[in-house]
């Protein structure tokens, strides 16, 4: 039995072509279903369904033989033990840092003051500034990132964007890009030796969707 593990959301829905493709098809709906464990139309694939940030977790343990997951998660969670063979180019977005309108966030850093920021990201956002030569205090938050500065809580965020509405909605701006984002595959190590003959397959389909989807 092979297990895949997937997140809900832009990430599940962004697979399922690329699973088509090495001929998987899910046989439930995730948002329709309670079911954390989901068959597939291949009776050797199954589909576990777990929180994104815990996708590496499931694979470097082996509570999944493969994975789809962020390449922020990918770098927050360190990798050990993973095997990255594939670059997926899908859900894609980026890393950014975000101020509300009002705060001059070029003139602080120029400054060389001290700025508090809120994120998830706490890796990405400590080697970023350490990079800059800035001085951070970091706030780590798991949700509704934008209202560290609209509360006083920060004065800037590192966070995800994608279209930029939602900084937009709250008066916030994207001042710097840190990194694009991207999804990536992750296989387990024991089990790419040991299922080596069934992940394979998976692997070159998913490859060969991605060449054939790409633009020339």
């Amino acid at each position: 039995m092979i297990t895949l593990a997937l997140s809900k959301g832009r990430i599940f829905d962004e697979t399922l072509p690329l699973l088509k493709a090495a001929g998987i098809e899910v046989l439930e709906d995730p948002e329709k279903s309670r079911k954390l464990i989901l068959g597939t139309s291949n009776p050797q694939v199954r589909v576990v369904l777990v929180r994104a940030s815990d996708v590496p977790t499931y694979v470097e343990h082996g509570g999944a033989d493969l994975g789809v997951t962020g390449k922020d998660t990918l770098i927050e969670h360190g990798g050990q033990g993973l095997y990255q063979p594939l670059d997926l180019n899908i859900s894609r977005c980026r890393v950014s840092v975000a101020v509300r309108a009002d705060f001059d966030y070029a003139s602080a850093v120029r400054q060389g003051s001290r700025l508090k920021v809120a994120t998830k990201y706490t890796h990405i956002a400590r080697e970023f500034f350490a990079s800059k030569g800035v001085h951070v205090d970091l706030i780590k938050l798991y949700g509704s990132m934008e209202l560290a500065p609209l509360t006083g809580l920060a004065d800037a965020i590192v966070d995800l964007v994608s279209t930029g509405n939602t900084l937009k909605a709250n008066h916030l701006v994207e001042v710097e890009r840190i990194m694009d984002i991207s999804a990536r595959l992750v296989v387990n190590q024991a089990s790419l030796k040991l299922k080596q003959a069934a992940i394979r397959p998976i692997i070159n389909a998913f490859a060969q969707a991605i060449e054939q989807g790409s633009p020339a």
